[in-house]
């Protein structure tokens, strides 16, 4: 979105106009992340990647293996994690609605 302004507007109109666009700016990805957020809510189906990357921002941690497992016609997403002091654990993400488990 461009904005033009006359060159006699004040200054204060400018500084006004470039802070909006700022705040803008900084709201978009928090838009999209709340968008992503609420399609796996809805029931859409969760790639391995989606479910890593949601997992490793949830537990602050690496994931340093995934495998998907079917179980009863359900996939369900195998994480191991590891932190930072070392410690390793299981997680276990429904894929079909992005569910720990």
């Amino acid at each position: 979105m461009k904005m033009r302004f006359s060159p006699r507007a004040p200054v204060w109109v400018v500084a006004f106009a470039a802070a909006i666009l700022i705040v803008m700016a900084a709201a978009v990805p928090a838009v999209r992340a709340a968008e992503a957020s609420h399609s796996v809510r809805l029931g859409s189906t969760l790639s391995m990647d989606q479910a890593v990357k949601m997992a490793e921002q949830r537990f602050k941690a690496r994931v340093v293996r995934a495998e998907a497992q079917q179980t009863g016609g359900n996939t369900i997403y195998v994480l191991r994690m590891l932190n930072e002091s070392g410690r390793v654990w299981i997680v276990r993400v429904d894929a079909s609605n992005g569910a720990v488990l």
